[in-house]
């Protein structure tokens, strides 16, 4: 998906009309399938969800998850990777205010678990990733294959905690080098975060001080990483259910 496309995407889910077409039955907080109506293109299907649909959690601040996969949404396009589909937050939203994210078109059924070796070879970029934004969440199914053979990265409501809270289901690649070529893209993002531009500007109006302040932190420390870390020991690792 080139750069236009994305910035054409982004306006529609920003400003175009949504209307409600269902709701997944499946997953701990209120997520619905919308249709996002554009004045001038064709419609196309979002996922919805809303703030006030969210679950109450002990670990995580009350009714900022939508922010959070907003955010996440940020730090892949900062990166330049194109990992996250295209993301905003709404506040005239049918149900209220929420996130609204572009929806993959994908065979549910094909995911991380059942990936081919070249697929899974791809995914190196998504380790560090979920290292970055301190991803509680990467489940199997949070990795859809798109009809274009893209591979892309849903449901980061969990993420950015200031605690290390990493549980995921990729571990393929502990102990392996960091390559190079995946290094400037890490620096290109401290650059970003730690000077005053928009990608700060914006994070600020998702995250708090101090979940910025760790976002940081967490840059650095991989940037000085030389290898893929193994799973902890004295904490879980993966998240449940697995899938």
């Amino acid at each position: 998906m080139t750069t236009l496309q994305f910035d054409k995407i982004l306006n529609h889910l920003r400003k175009g009309e949504i209307k409600l077409e269902g709701k997944f039955v499946h997953g701990s907080n209120y997520t619905f399938l919308v249709k996002i109506h554009p004045e001038e293109d064709e419609p196309f299907l979002a996922v919805y969800k809303p703030v006030e649909g969210e679950r109450i959690l002990w670990d995580f601040p009350d009714n900022t998850l939508a922010h959070r996969e907003v955010a996440t949404f940020l730090v892949s396009e900062a990166l330049g990777w194109q990992l996250v589909p295209p993301t905003v937050f709404r506040e005239d939203a049918p149900f209220g205010s929420g996130s609204v994210q572009l929806f993959v078109e994908h065979d549910p059924n094909i995911h991380y678990f059942n990936f081919r070796n070249t697929e899974i070879q791809t995914l190196r970029p998504v380790v560090l990733f979920d290292l970055l934004i301190n991803n509680a969440d990467r489940k199997g199914g949070h990795v859809i294959l798109g009809k274009d053979n893209h591979i892309w990265l849903i449901d980061h409501g969990l993420s950015f905690n200031v605690d290390e809270k990493l549980r995921t289901v990729i571990w393929d690649f502990a102990g392996e080098s960091i390559p190079e070529d995946l290094r400037a893209p890490l620096e290109n993002l401290r650059n970003k975060l730690e000077t005053p531009p928009k990608v700060l500007d914006k994070l600020e109006n998702l995250l708090s001080p101090e979940e910025i302040a760790a976002l940081i932190d967490r840059t650095k420390a991989l940037i000085a990483c030389k290898e893929f870390p193994h799973p902890p020991k004295d904490r879980r690792a993966y998240p449940f259910p697995p899938v």
